[in-house]
């Protein structure tokens, strides 16, 4: 293959998975068709199945896409946030942003009718996000934000079952708990459990900031 194939071969990739993504994002994954996807891209199915051998390759590298999208994001905050609980908060207000996006469903798809896009969301919790929430536990520990007696790594395993939790239909219909409420919430209750004096008071100013604004 040229590079000029290899190039096109990429962009189109690109562009049919983003905009797969769009949809799976509008309607849940299970709901959307090919037909959906090329009406919506308007263009042949035959195009698509040029690039794509079927839905479930168009599921993978979108949500292959998704999480390095989300990781770039992440680090900007991580490297621009003052403290470990500055730091949380412009996570929530990224958190807020990306579930405003999400059909209740999409988790569920995913886990049921993907495994392989599954894995891949499972690799990116396990490792990254994991490693991420050690690394603010241990430096809200160090700045005296954070009680010292925490034990990380459970503190770390619990926050990644939290950002599961909304996604479960079972605790949280989505006809009555709308996602974005139930992730803040989860979100909040956990920061002021893990907060000293210090950090609680620190919490208060942002949260009537971000009310503010």
């Amino acid at each position: 293959m040229s590079n000029a194939e290899l190039e096109e071969r990429t962009d189109n990739r690109q562009k049919i998975s983003e905009t797969a993504f769009q949809l799976f994002c509008q309607r849940g994954i299970k709901s959307v068709s090919m037909d959906d996807i090329a009406q919506f891209l308007g263009m042949s199915k035959k195009t698509i199945y040029k690039w794509f051998d079927n839905k479930n390759e168009i599921v993978v590298a979108s949500t292959g896409a998704y999480l390095q999208d989300m990781q770039q994001r992440c680090e900007v905050h991580f490297q621009n946030s003052g403290n470990a609980i500055e730091e949380l908060f412009n996570i929530m207000a990224m958190t807020r942003e990306l579930f405003n996006q999400f059909h209740p469903s999409v988790f569920h798809d995913l886990q049921k009718y993907h495994p392989d896009a599954f894995k891949l969301w499972m690799k990116h919790r396990d490792e990254y996000m994991f490693e991420k929430i050690r690394e603010n536990l241990l430096r809200g520990i160090k700045e005296g934000l954070y009680r010292k007696d925490l034990d990380v790594d459970v503190m770390a395993k619990i926050r990644l079952v939290q950002v599961e939790l909304p996604f479960n239909p079972i605790l949280f219909p989505p006809l009555k708990y709308d996602l974005r409420r139930v992730q803040m919430a989860t979100l909040e209750h956990y920061m002021l459990g893990l907060a000293t004096l210090k950090g609680h008071k620190l919490i208060n100013e942002l949260k009537h900031i971000k009310e503010e604004e």
